[in-house]
């Protein structure tokens, strides 16, 4: 009985697109892409995977779907009054905070470029290159080299937070991997060796952003 009534005060909310994209967010972001499935989905919505196909086509689609939602709330950044400087970095940090929090849309964005989440983001990256002064013939190669790394740089992140253990805390972590480097061939490994240090105390946003700022002071020295 008790079931019953919680599923029935579930239902009094309308089932919508954006609730369903919305709870296949929540799913994805504990279980990852291969818990989502529309029988789990169902279950969560307390309906029937029918009535999520009205209004979705399929995984694919709503997956598309999802990641578009989070790439949409990344791109919040007021940057009107911004230079395009400022304004590259706002959207590479709002991506980058995105797939920190999103691990799995760093896969969907690479996965699908022709699909609106991806071009979202590359279109404001685009605008703030051509605004940059940068010809015509570069802005693709320089739209791309900054889209890359943006995506390489946090989904490496991301996939670093998944490798670590939930109950493992990040300084320890670093510092036992410092370790392991500091005790490497001082041959084999004597760059690796002399940046061990630096491993230990760096803000992984820090170190993203100083990675932007570069390819930023290489766009203002081209020719």
């Amino acid at each position: 009985m008790a079931t019953r009534t919680r599923r029935a005060e579930r239902r009094e909310e309308p089932l919508s697109r954006e609730r369903i994209v919305e709870t296949a967010i929540g799913l994805l972001d504990s279980a990852g892409e291969g818990g989502l499935t529309f029988r789990v989905l169902a279950e969560r919505l307390a309906t029937g995977p029918g009535a999520i196909y009205w209004h979705v086509a399929g995984k694919d689609e709503l997956l598309s779907a999802a990641t578009d939602a989070v790439v949409a709330d990344a791109m919040t950044a007021d940057t009107a009054d911004s230079t395009p400087q400022d304004a590259i970095r706002a959207v590479a940090l709002g991506v980058f905070d995105a797939i920190d929090a999103h691990p799995w849309i760093g896969a969907q964005l690479v996965r699908a470029p022709e699909k609106t989440p991806m071009l979202r983001a590359f279109e404001h990256i685009g605008r703030q290159v051509q605004a940059l002064g940068v010809p015509g013939a570069a802005q693709f190669t320089v739209a791309s080299a900054l889209w890359s790394y943006i995506l390489g740089v946090g989904g490496q992140n991301a996939a670093n937070a998944r490798a670590v253990r939930p109950d493992t805390n990040r300084d320890e972590f670093l510092g036992s991997v410092a370790a392991a480097w500091e005790n490497l061939d001082p041959e084999e490994y004597a760059f690796t060796r002399s940046v061990a240090g630096r491993l230990r105390d760096h803000d992984d946003r820090v170190e993203f952003l100083a990675g932007i700022d570069l390819i930023l002071a290489g766009i203002a020295a081209r020719p």
